[in-house]
């Protein structure tokens, strides 16, 4: 790819930032955030003050876990967002991306009495899990995007194959 290419080419995250797809994500997350903490200020506290030991110290470990995993959520959005509306530097948001931690933390199902937990609670960890996945992929491709020197060209790849395998050099890619 020549200069001038790379020069125009578009990264994904700059594309993705940009989209209605960030745009709904984003207010899913937020969503989520809000709907999370009302449940565990309302109908969650509730429900906890009639778990019985064991069940008990499980769903406040569920509960803080599903807060941490939210709040990083939240604060991976935010970033995206600032730096998308250019409130912060690339710099800064690559500093603050490190902090954050959209670690694939292990599923809580594997948990003996999981399922006894509240339906409330249950669904709120599944949908964050969701919602930490793809973000998870997403920070993933942003941050082979920025590693790469050129932008990922998969027709440009094939076509290399194609060529190698075929023993014509760099031919046909021209």
């Amino acid at each position: 790819m020549s200069k001038s290419e790379q020069a125009d080419a578009v990264s994904f995250i700059e594309r993705f930032a940009q989209s209605e797809q960030f745009e709904t994500l984003f207010r899913e997350g937020m969503a989520l955030v809000e709907e999370t903490a009302d449940y565990l200020d309302g109908r969650g506290r509730s429900e906890a003050r009639n778990l019985k030991p064991p069940l008990s110290v499980i769903y406040a470990t569920e509960s803080m876990r599903l807060t941490t995993r939210l709040l990083e959520v939240a604060s991976w959005l935010v970033v995206q967002r600032a730096l998308r509306d250019g409130e912060i530097s690339e710099a800064e948001a690559d500093e603050k991306r490190a902090r954050v931690k959209l670690r694939s933390m292990t599923r809580p199902s594997h948990i003996r009495q999981f399922q006894d937990l509240p339906d409330g609670l249950r669904i709120l960890i599944e949908r964050s899990f969701v919602v930490t996945d793809r973000l998870s992929k997403i920070d993933k491709m942003m941050q082979s995007d920025a590693t790469d020197a050129t932008p990922l060209n998969p027709v440009a790849d094939q076509m290399q194959r194609l060529a190698s395998a075929f023993g014509m050099g760099s031919r046909a890619t021209h």
